[in-house]
């Protein structure tokens, strides 16, 4: 009973924004299209926690946690923002490259959007099943972790699907990947700086949901963009 109950926090909030973002398109995908979109972003997993755990070992040694801030924001953007951005960018590629219902703005969004909360269904599972206390896990993940990926992924299709769309330019494609790394490493980087020293965890702790409030009105200023694109183009 305690495996369903906990596995069921795990995937609630992951569930709440997928069917979010399926029920925001006008023109929603093929379900089958969505589901091997999740399906690829929970199969990244396994390259990116070896790509991981390579690169920590060789730039960071074996220690566990970050030896001080600057440590911790060196290693958010270079463990977790760097690799886990650019295998969700493959992913999407990958997805899109041949998809013939790829025709609107914002489709890169939802396929965006579904591959990174694919990723952040295994992740969450492994975070809350290996805390004692996965209650409060699973609710700050619920209430931060989760809603950052989804993020990220609005970032990651809005301007894939700007370079695909409007314009092939150096800028939109380097800001596909370069935002979303940006957002995930300055995510990452406040909650490991708690992390690395204590003493000012309750301070990241606020300056994170500051951070994420921010995120998440430019994250849905890029939706409503979108949405607005798509609206002249149909008429």
């Amino acid at each position: 009973m305690n495996f369903i109950i906990i596995l069921g926090a795990s995937l609630l909030p992951v569930i709440i924004l997928w069917l979010y973002i399926w029920r925001k398109d006008p023109k929603p995908e093929p379900l089958w299209w969505l589901l091997k979109a999740t399906l690829m972003g929970m199969v990244i997993c396994v390259p990116i926690g070896i790509v991981e755990m390579g690169v920590k070992s060789l730039i960071f040694g074996e220690r566990e946690n970050p030896a001080g801030m600057m440590d911790a924001i060196a290693e958010a953007f270079l463990v977790p923002a760097l690799t886990e951005e650019t295998f969700k960018l493959i992913a999407l590629w990958l997805v899109l490259r041949k998809n013939p219902f790829f025709d609107e703005h914002f489709d890169g969004i939802v396929y965006a959007v579904c591959i990174g909360l694919g990723f952040a269904t295994v992740e969450n599972i492994l975070y809350v099943f290996e805390c004692e206390d996965w209650l409060q896990v699973a609710a700050i993940r619920a209430l931060l972790a989760v809603p950052g990926h989804y993020a990220f992924a609005i970032f990651m299709g809005y301007y894939y699907s700007v370079y695909h769309f409007v314009c092939h330019s150096r800028r939109n494609a380097i800001c596909i990947l370069l935002i979303p790394i940006l957002a995930h490493g300055i995510y990452d980087g406040i909650a490991m700086s708690g992390a690395a020293n204590p003493s000012i965890g309750i301070v990241t702790f606020f300056v994170l949901i500051y951070f994420c409030v921010k995120m998440h009105k430019m994250a849905k200023n890029r939706v409503m963009d979108s949405l607005k694109r798509d609206e002249v183009i149909r008429g």
